[in-house]
């Protein structure tokens, strides 16, 4: 998983304003259970691009599992919003999901 990251953060030199490399490094460091830095990666990648709505789903998957339900629950109502606004259905479907199952 190392060499993975390794390998986001040469791509990202290369191109430093690539969203999509930057959400990546975000999924790696939350696979390895490195909340903090994948939050870190996520608000990256949506200053980068307001547009992946996924970042907002797993940005708030990383603050829950640390712990941090409140700051999850606001991540996920930004990122509704922004699907909404995009007319990305999926991906509006499943951050409510998550904020539902937040809120119950």
């Amino acid at each position: 998983m190392h060499d993975r990251i390794e390998q986001l953060k040469k791509m990202l030199q290369a191109e430093p304003d690539d969203a999509f490399c930057m959400y990546g490094l975000a999924l790696e460091y939350a696979k390895r259970g490195d909340a903090a830095e994948a939050v870190s990666w996520f608000d990256r990648t949506i200053a980068a691009d307001p547009r992946q709505c996924y970042a907002y789903f797993h940005k708030a998957k990383s603050q829950h599992e640390a712990g941090d339900a409140t700051a999850a629950q606001g991540t996920l109502q930004t990122g509704l919003r922004q699907a909404r606004a995009m007319g990305d259905l999926k991906a509006a479907s499943e951050i409510e999901a998550f904020l539902d199952e937040l809120e119950s």
